[in-house]
This record gives C-alpha cells, structure tokens and sequence, in this order.
C-alpha cells in the first residue's frame, strides 16, 4: 500500500520531537523541526540520562499525602515549593494528589510500561544507521538503600514492577559494596535490575539523531512558534519568528511547554513543570559502574562521558522563575554522603523542567476537534526513556496506521474541553 507523502511540522526538538522526525522520515514523510533553541536545549540535554524502563511507579503512590508535609518542611527532603507560586498550583496539585492510591498507581503504571518497557531495544531501533548509536550503553541499573528495612518500606513498587516481569535482584552489604565499591558504608542493602541501560551524553545523543534528520533531508528553524495555523479546522501549519511554515500536519511536543499551544486548540491540558536539578562532576576520581538510584536522597547517580551526573529533585515553581540554590546545596550535601572520596576537576549545574500531567501519564494523539494536529508531552520523570516509542506511536497516527496497543490511555481528550 503506497502512503501518501505528508509535510509534518514538529514543535519542539528534543527526544519527543526528533524521535517522531525520524520515524516519520522512514515512513516516507518530509518533516521540519521548529525549537526555539534548537535540539536538546532543554530536557532532553539535563535529564539523567537513565533508560528506566522500570521506572512505571508514579511518584504519586499510596503514602504520599502523609509524607507531603514532612517533605516540604525539611530542607534535607527532596521535595520544594516556591511557597509564592501555591496559589496557581494549588487546582493542579488537587488533583495531582487525588491519584496517590494503590488503584490509580497501578493503572497508572500500566500505561507507563507500554511506553518505557522496551526503552533500550526502542532507543536502539531509533538510532540504528543514525551514529547516535555511540552514546547507547545497556546495563543494569542499581537501587541503594541504607538498610534492608528501608527496601521493605518500598514494598509496593517492587511489588509493581516484579508483577510486570522485571528481574529485581535484592542485594545484601557485601553484595551491593562488590557491585558498587564507591559508594559509602552508610548504604548496607540493594537492589540490581537487568536490562535497562544509559546515555553517555543525552544532549550529544540528541543533537546526533537531530543531525541525522538534516542529512535525510529534513529541516530545522530556530523561532518560537506562537500560533497554529488552520484552514477549515484542520491544523496545517505555524508562526514562528515572523513566518508561517504550512504543512499537512502539526505535532506539538514542547514538553512543560507545551500548554499554550494546547490552549489555542482549544484543549486545557492540566500541565505543570516538576522543576529538576543537576550537578556534574568533571574528571571525578571515582565513578559508580552503572546508574545507582540514591534512595535516601531520590537521585540518580550516573557515569557520563568525561563526568558523574547526578540529577533528581523535585520542585514546583513554574517554567519562569529563576534555579533556587537550595535544591543545589541539597545534591551537593547528599553526594557528599553517598560518595565520600569524590574529587572533581570542575562542578556543572542545571534546572529544567519536566512536564507533569495530574494523572502522571504523557498526553499522546490527536487533538479533539482539530485534524492533522498531534500532541506529544507529559511524561514527567521519562522522558528520555519513553521518547522514542511516543514517537514511533506519532509517526504511526500521522501516517494513518493503527498502533498495536490501547491508546485511550494517553488521549489529549481525556481532561475535557
């Protein structure tokens, strides 16, 4: 069956983005990619750089409205708030938290494994032939915890995760100090996953796959987009930067960004910015072997190319509102602790944004109401991981295939009009 060759123009180069790009140039279609500043300039650049395909436990599970208080009054908890931002977050966390029970969190969970269950197999496919491959290394992936008790209180992610045919290895002290000998004593029980995987570089990565779109004929325009242009109802191009590029069809995939758009389509998507911070550590005398998930702390210790990244936290503040110092010093004391012998030629910082829906499940298909324009945003804490599967997905709709897999789940319609 011949398809029937399409212009797709994609807002927003970053995994989403240059992921549908790509998929959709090996179906046949011609695509231009519009950033305001260009591939892996946000998320896709400060991410953790983790492919955790066990990463299907929403942060919103059974517990969580008794740990909230706790959280936001101790400066050594993971969790901020830009105390002057509550009142618009408040609609936003209302219903955010409604979902923090055993039923939604594995409702939940099973519509994030369809997206990040296969993440390394799906990063592979996307950057076969595309010389990004360099970046791609599978591995285990590591929890660290203080004690055995503290594994136990985490019970029911395991539980989830085992139940979606994960291998969760639990290790003993000695185990855990022969797989990870950097880190310190204060860590006496874990927990090794098989089959998942990093990358080396997550900005490298994605510039690599943005260049690959170039060079099979694609194109890239740094403005920001402004406006979605419709004839008769159907999305057929934008504004940006002072020019209309028209097309066949439009994806919207700005991340945290990606509300306004949604807004002009007549959509409100509940969308938040979890506000995520790293530091790097360049030329590190000593580096774990794999990425080491510091439960004490809720970050993610991985070994990059040339530096450690460690990256986590959780803070709410909006998309304009400066990086706080606090969740800096935060990482900072706590990879102190983690790893005791660390020196550093040089220490790096970053803030982004990670885009949260209330229901922590990324936004994926066809705007209601508006034909030939697709959404691609909201997968919080995976976005990396689940990139190139959202993107497959797109490519798929867009070219008028079915996807072998309920989509219901992720339908921009779900929030209403």
């Amino acid at each position: 069956m011949s398809v029937q060759k399409k212009h797709v123009i994609i807002v927003g180069a970053g995994i989403v983005g240059v992921s549908t790009a790509i998929w959709l140039q090996r179906d046949g279609h011609d695509v231009t990619l519009v950033d305001k500043v260009g591939p892996a300039g946000g998320t896709s650049y400060g991410n953790a750089g983790l492919l955790a395909s066990a990463s299907i436990v929403p942060v919103t599970a059974p517990g969580l409205l008794k740990k909230v208080p706790k959280m936001l009054f101790n400066p050594d908890q993971p969790l901020f708030l830009r105390w002057s931002y509550l009142p618009k977050l408040m609609p936003f966390l209302f219903k955010y938290l409604a979902h923090a029970n055993a039923e939604d969190a594995k409702r939940i969970s099973d519509a994030l494994y369809d997206i990040v269950g296969d993440s390394v197999a799906d990063h592979q496919a996307l950057a076969a032939g595309t010389g990004a491959e360099r970046w791609i290394v599978p591995q285990e992936y590591v929890f660290a915890y203080s004690d055995k008790a503290a594994y136990d209180g985490d019970a029911f992610g395991w539980s989830i995760r085992r139940d979606r045919g994960f291998v969760c290895e639990e290790l003993d002290e000695a185990a855990l100090r022969a797989q990870e000998p950097a880190l310190s004593g204060d860590f006496r029980y874990g927990v090794r996953i098989p089959n998942h995987g990093r990358i080396t570089d997550p900005g490298a990565y994605v510039k690599a796959l943005a260049a690959h779109v170039v060079a099979e004929g694609g194109r890239i325009v740094e403005a920001e987009v402004n406006d979605i242009v419709r004839e008769n109802g159907r999305a057929t191009g934008v504004r940006a930067g002072g020019e209309t590029i028209s097309g066949d069809a439009v994806v919207v995939a700005l991340g945290a960004w990606s509300g306004k758009l949604c807004k002009q389509l007549g959509l409100e998507v509940p969308l938040e910015s979890e506000r995520g911070y790293h530091l790097e550590f360049w030329e590190p005398s000593v580096m774990p072997k794999t990425p080491v998930m510091i439960t004490t702390g809720k970050f993610l210790l991985t070994p990059m190319e040339g530096r450690l990244r460690a990256a986590g936290v959780v803070e709410f503040g909006g998309l304009e509102a400066p990086p706080s110092e606090a969740p800096f010093a935060l990482l900072r004391k706590a990879v102190r602790k983690a790893v005791p012998g660390l020196t550093f030629k040089e220490e790096t910082t970053w803030m982004g944004h990670r885009p949260a829906t209330t229901d922590s499940i990324p936004v994926i298909g066809e705007a209601p109401g508006v034909p030939g324009a697709f959404l691609g945003f909201g997968h919080q804490h995976v976005g990396l991981t689940g990139g190139p599967k959202t993107g497959r997905i797109l490519a798929q709709l867009i070219g008028g295939k079915t996807p072998n897999m309920d989509l219901t789940r992720y339908s921009p319609s779900r929030f209403g009009a």
